[in-house]
This record gives C-alpha cells, sequence and structure tokens, in this order.
C-alpha cells in the first residue's frame, strides 16, 4: 500500500501529510457546462425565470462551493482560498435550438496544496444550481463535460489540457 498516498501502512484511508511542502502560489481553472433547449436559454438571457437571476444565483454558488470542498470531498485539504472567479459563455450548437453555457471558474490560493478540486466543485456546483433554477421549464437539460483546463503551480508543475 506505500504507493497510494491516500492509505496508510494498514492500508486505511488518511489525509496526506502536507505539513513539509512548501507553500506557493497556485491556480487551477476548470470548465463544465450545462446544454439545454431554446426555451430555457431565452428564459436565461431574457431574466425572465421566476427564481431569479439564473447567473447571478450560479456564480454565487460556484464560490460558495469553491470553499466549501473540503467538506464536501473526504480527502481535500481546507485551505485558503485567495480569490474564485466564474465567467459564462454562451454556444450556440449545430443542432436546431440547442444552447449551451459554458461555465469556467478560476480559483487562486497561496498554499502548500493545489485548487484543482475547488475550480471543479465550483463549476459543478454553478452548473447544478443552473438545472435547479430552469428544471421546471425543462428537465431534460445536460451537465458536463466537467473537466480541469489547467493548473499552475506546486511540485506537480504546470498542467494544460490539449483540448485537441
Amino acid at each position: 500500500m506505500a504507493d497510494f498516498t491516500h492509505f496508510n501502512e494498514h492500508g486505511r484511508v488518511r489525509m496526506v501529510d502536507i505539513s513539509d511542502k512548501n507553500e506557493s502560489v497556485r491556480k487551477a481553472i476548470a470548465r463544465s457546462s450545462v446544454t439545454m433547449n431554446k426555451m430555457v436559454y431565452e428564459n436565461i438571457v431574457g431574466q425572465k425565470n421566476k427564481k431569479g437571476d439564473v447567473l447571478a444565483v450560479a456564480q454565487v454558488a460556484g464560490i460558495m462551493g469553491a470553499k466549501q470542498t473540503a467538506s464536501l470531498i473526504p480527502m481535500c485539504h481546507p485551505i485558503p482560498i485567495s480569490s474564485v472567479d466564474l465567467s459564462f459563455t454562451w454556444v450556440e450548437l449545430d443542432a436546431y435550438d440547442v444552447y449551451q453555457l459554458v461555465i469556467e471558474a478560476e480559483v487562486k490560493t497561496v498554499s502548500a496544496t493545489g485548487v484543482e478540486m475547488e475550480a471543479l466543485t465550483a463549476v459543478a456546483t454553478a452548473a447544478l444550481t443552473v438545472y435547479d433554477m430552469c428544471k421546471s421549464i425543462d428537465k431534460g437539460m445536460t451537465i458536463g463535460p466537467t473537466f480541469l483546463q489547467e493548473k499552475s503551480g506546486g511540485e506537480s508543475g504546470d498542467y494544460r489540457r490539449n483540448n485537441s
């Protein structure tokens, strides 16, 4: 079991010890999306949703999700988050009357561990919030894919997803 970082010498799960790691500036960018029909799209952009401004609520939810990551993911360390920034971009897909909301989160910290999970939790929480606020219009919305786009800092170095 010694090759697995989240298991102790008895094969039991543990949180990795980061006390000997150096703090450094770390950043992670994650993406997700919600694919929806034209009626949901028009409801969001026209700000006609009965529950309020969908993107504003999703943005706050994403920030809150990033801040709660250690409470949701068992082996994540609670870390000081320096910033969380979510952005939304609309894409009209080739299919007739199908729209995709692309959600991107950039999370930064100065810590001994990275913020990949916080960025992923931010976009997932934002996507789930969009779904929740719009499900009365169409329950057929699709969430995802959700993925890490890039990260920088830390011992493992930089990573950038190859989108080809």
